[in-house]
């Protein structure tokens, strides 16, 4: 009997990486979907390439898109800094500068289209709630909403194959996703979360995802593995 498909955003981080494990953990024939979408960061495709690999993903495909080309965001904008801190504690609570206008909402069309393609009722996104940077498009209500769009956006769901959109890290912690993706054997030296990286992808170690994934570890007793010198 053939294996359910999934659609999984793979961005190459820490979060899309645990993700993609438990897709594969459900028993999902896994189809990657990672974006070149003018970030500072896009060294993190390279990462993602590596994970779909490993996890013997059946195709990753990369979009290119430019959402640079409208900037408001450090992270399309190099003209934009982007914020920097020495402890998550000094994290704030306002939405940063790093939130790149309606992001999840263009890439999760891209994934309900390919979805549709291939006949895949299951798309899974690594987005989180708790320990996040205050993205909008991060809530649960915002996939709540999304998946009811989808429900009624497609010709597949019209003819009754309701598609789910499922945010399985949504109300995790960094060190709760971390421990679960360590019980499923996810190599963490092998992703990269940091929003200005070096040139060969050294995190910066200030940006607030540096921090919250740092805290991450330190919950689990760890160090980043990528924070080895």
């Amino acid at each position: 009997m053939a294996r359910k498909k999934a659609v999984v955003l793979l961005s190459g981080g820490l979060d899309s990486a645990t993700c993609l494990a438990i897709a594969k953990d459900a028993g999902f024939e896994l189809y990657a979907i990672s974006f070149r979408y003018g970030q500072r960061h896009a060294i993190e495709l390279d990462c993602a390439k590596s994970i779909a690999i490993a996890s013997g993903v059946s195709k990753h495909v990369i979009v290119n898109l430019d959402l640079g080309g409208f900037g408001g965001s450090a992270l399309t904008d190099t003209a934009l800094q982007v914020p920097k801190h020495d402890s998550v504690s000094e994290i704030g609570g306002e939405i940063p500068l790093t939130y790149v206008p309606a992001r999840n909402t263009v890439f999760l069309s891209y994934a309900l289209a390919w979805a549709e393609v291939l006949g895949a009722l299951d798309i899974y996104v690594g987005v989180n709630a708790l320990d996040y940077s205050g993205y909008p498009d991060c809530r649960p209500e915002y996939i709540r909403a999304f998946e009811e769009m989808a429900n009624l956006a497609t010709k597949s769901a019209v003819e009754g194959n309701r598609l789910v959109l499922h945010a399985p890290l949504i109300l995790w912690t960094k060190g709760q996703i971390i421990r679960r993706g360590l019980e499923l054997g996810v190599d963490y030296s092998k992703t990269l979360s940091c929003y200005d990286p070096g040139p060969l992808g050294e995190p910066c170690r200030h940006c607030d995802s540096c921090l919250l994934r740092a805290k991450g570890f330190e919950e689990n007793g760890l160090l980043d593995p990528t924070w080895v010198d």
